[in-house]
């Protein structure tokens, strides 16, 4: 989860962007709680047959008549109040009997018929006698503290009737002035006020959708490029161990995972959460205390979220590596198609695909099962929210409680049908934003993994880095030493054991020897591809780890047998030697490496045909020439050449031979080849064999002493018959 935090606030760098988004998302989730509070009026007032303005004015009277009661009872207890309990008990006594008496005489004046009016005023006094008759019933030592006790609760009651006055009186004149005078009409201005806050809720929806969209692709952005910097940055060996399908796949499927999971973040997990919080909100704008008994098995509900949360991520990630598995395969398939063809392995290697696409499925439906899961689990609970609610709700309208088990749940107005219908009316809309948000649970699970294993790259530390401090690479003037060199890959046996060679100034050195003793590796410290286990390379008494990587490099022309060419025109492949090159300096290095001639008789756009994926538009010596060509372009102080002819038809090795012939004059040279031709270009030939040096000399030298060298002549012999 820390590198999907890493993740989110790279993308919070976006403000603007970010602040777009997020105030979108307040405005629709508002928008969302307004539509829903439109059931308030339509079971509260309409459906009674009001219009707005008269059940405001109706609300103002009954606010106003219970106010009134209850001034009239604080001021019957305050007239009971003080003495002992003897006296207070007589006092209620005679309250009791005058307000009996009041009951009777308006039974007498109101019979035989009865309106609304005197329906209420025979209950209020019923009540108060009721409650009166309550307090005298308690034994004398509580008679004090609990007269005491109705006086200070009558009066908070007096503060909350006030207070409701005040606010209808408030909106009173403006609901006269402005909104309609007959039931039809409310309910008309209602589904409009429904429509307008829809629109709205619309527009504002379309803009965070392209807000979200946005800051997705500008985190994607940010993150691809930096992926690239650090991919260029890896040492080789990160390339040989990750292998091209795994970091393609982290450098695609992953990172597009991780911009999804942000988009998601910053819209519907944004967003839904937002509307859930407004219609708590106006749940417990209806009543707290009801709300936060119907929450009660919100725990489970969090704690199922959990565990799924960590069964996903964990499936998510395995599913990742196997889908690794399957580019590695997919690039191995593409990149030797020849290879499995002629030797008819499509069966093979249509098992071996098999496996992991077998893999990545039983991955898949596990994930499956898992998202499956979520939904059910959300909606259930939700439900089982609701019913609570209902039941608990029920009890308090129907009955006109205002109490449950013995907690409070209303201070002094009982619920009504339209609080409770807009109650319920929250807590189904509940109900959007929890199946919207265990939508995309999965969603973020996948990015939350995909960002495990992006940042894994990204926090890799190369080990081929410039010192701290570098020095100056001075010209190679004298001699460039191998000082007792061995190298090994990780914990694998020893590549070179003790190498030290030393090559003068402009030199040409040939390295031969059997496959695998070392002869790669020998050159690939030179250019630092890999930096000695121990021992040291100098140029001119200057470790060439005390220097900046690019000054080294610079110094440096590579050829090899893997001839490397990008998907672009001749005349960039030559280019990425210099740069800087003019084109008449790129064509110069053409004709230098026989190159030129080809290019422009033979492919149909010259310099600006493009050559292919990896150069598969033209020959194996074209491609070696065009390699040369770049090499020569670059006017390397060292030239590296491995097994640089060892690919090509006899023309082009001798095209190739008067190349290196002159190319290499006066200039520090190392060849691995086995071709005596490309050998009698050497001043001296090295012999290696199982990581040491086995022998060094002229080939006339090595000839007449040195077993290992005549047998690798004669096989060398043995090829060109």
């Amino acid at each position: 989860m820390q590198n999907f935090k890493r993740a989110f606030k790279l993308a919070l760098q976006h403000r603007l962007n970010v602040a777009t988004c997020v105030f979108s998302a307040v405005v629709v989730a508002i928008l969302w709680g307004g539509n829903l509070t439109a059931v308030y009026p339509v079971v509260e007032v309409i459906m009674n047959d009001h219009a707005l303005p008269d059940w405001i004015d109706q609300k103002i009277d009954e606010a106003q008549r219970e106010l009134s009661d209850t001034q009239r009872l604080v001021a019957q207890l305050e007239n009971v109040q003080g003495g002992d309990a003897a006296e207070i008990q007589k006092k209620l006594g005679a309250e009791i009997k005058l307000r009996e008496s009041e009951l009777e005489e308006h039974k007498r004046k109101s019979a035989p018929t009865w309106d609304n009016v005197q329906i209420a005023e025979k209950t209020r006094l019923e009540h108060e006698i009721k409650r009166l008759k309550e307090i005298a019933s308690l034994a004398p030592d509580q008679l004090a503290p609990k007269v005491f006790q109705e006086i200070s609760d009558a009066k908070g009651h007096e503060a909350d009737y006030e207070t409701r006055i005040a606010r209808f009186e408030w909106v009173s004149p403006a609901a006269h002035r402005w909104l309609p005078t007959t039931p039809f009409g409310t309910l008309l201005a209602v589904c409009l006020f429904v429509v307008v806050m829809t629109v709205l809720k619309g527009l504002f929806r379309i803009w965070n959708s392209i807000a979200v969209s946005r800051l997705g692709s500008l985190l994607g952005y940010d993150l691809r490029m930096d992926f690239y910097r650090k991919v260029l940055r890896l040492d080789i060996a990160s390339f040989t161990e990750s292998g091209r399908g795994d970091l393609m796949n982290r450098s695609t499927t992953d990172l597009n995972s991780i911009t999804v999971g942000v988009q998601r973040i910053f819209g519907q997990a944004l967003l839904e959460p937002l509307k859930a919080i407004v219609c708590l909100s106006i749940a417990a704008w209806v009543s707290w205390r009801l709300l936060l008994l119907t929450l009660v098995i919100a725990p489970a509900a969090g704690y199922s979220i959990h565990w799924l949360g960590k069964a996903l991520k964990r499936t998510h990630r395995k599913a990742m590596q196997e889908l690794s598995t399957i580019y590695e395969t997919l690039s191995e398939t593409l990149g030797g198609i020849k290879l499995i063809k002629a030797f008819t392995m499509e069966p093979a290697e249509c098992d071996k695909f098999q496996k992991s696409a077998g893999q990545y499925y039983q991955r898949q439906m596990r994930i499956a099962v898992y998202d499956a899961l979520v939904s059910p689990v959300i909606e259930t609970l939700g439900i089982a929210i609701v019913l609570v609610a209902a039941v608990m709700g029920g009890y308090l309208v129907l009955g006109q409680h205002t109490h449950i088990l013995g907690i409070k749940i209303c201070n002094t107005f009982p619920l009504t049908h339209g609080d409770m219908s807009m109650f319920f009316a929250a807590l189904a809309g509940l109900s959007d934003p929890g199946r919207r948000i265990s939508g995309e649970f999965s969603n973020i699970q996948q990015a939350v993994a995909a960002a495990d294993r992006v940042y894994e790259v990204l926090d890799s530390v190369p080990s081929i880095v410039d010192p701290t401090a570098p020095v100056a690479l001075p010209a190679l003037k004298n001699t460039l030493c191998f000082e007792n060199v061995s190298f090994q890959y990780h914990t694998e046996k020893s590549i070179l054991r003790g190498v030290t060679l030393e090559v003068r100034a402009g030199e040409t050195i040939a390295i031969v020897g059997p496959n695998g003793c070392g002869k790669t590796t020998l050159m690939q410290l030179l250019p630092r591809f890999y930096d000695p286990t121990s021992g040291r390379v100098t140029i001119d008494g200057t470790d060439i780890r005390d220097v900046r990587l690019h000054d080294l490099r610079m110094r440096c022309g590579l050829v090899s047998q893997e001839i490397l060419m990008l998907n672009d025109t001749v005349e960039n492949n030559i280019r990425y030697g210099n740069p800087d090159a003019t084109f008449a300096q790129i064509e110069d290095a053409a004709r230098k490496a026989y190159a030129h001639s080809f290019i422009t008789e033979k492919l149909p756009n010259g310099y600006k045909s493009v050559v292919g994926p990896s150069g598969s538009r033209l020959s194996g010596g074209q491609r070696q020439r065009i390699s040369l060509a770049r090499a020569i372009l670059r006017d390397p102080e060292i030239l590296l050449l491995d097994e640089a002819t060892s690919q090509i038809d006899i023309e082009s090795e001798q095209l190739i031979f008067e190349v290196l012939k002159s190319f290499s004059r006066d200039r520090t040279t190392f060849m691995i080849t086995h071709r005596v031709s490309m050998i009698s270009l050497a001043d001296r030939v090295i012999v290696m064999d199982h990581g040491k040096i086995a022998d060094i000399g002229t080939h006339d030298e090595l000839v007449s002493r040195c077993d290992l060298y005549r047998r690798l002549c004669h096989f060398e012999y043995r090829e060109s018959a």
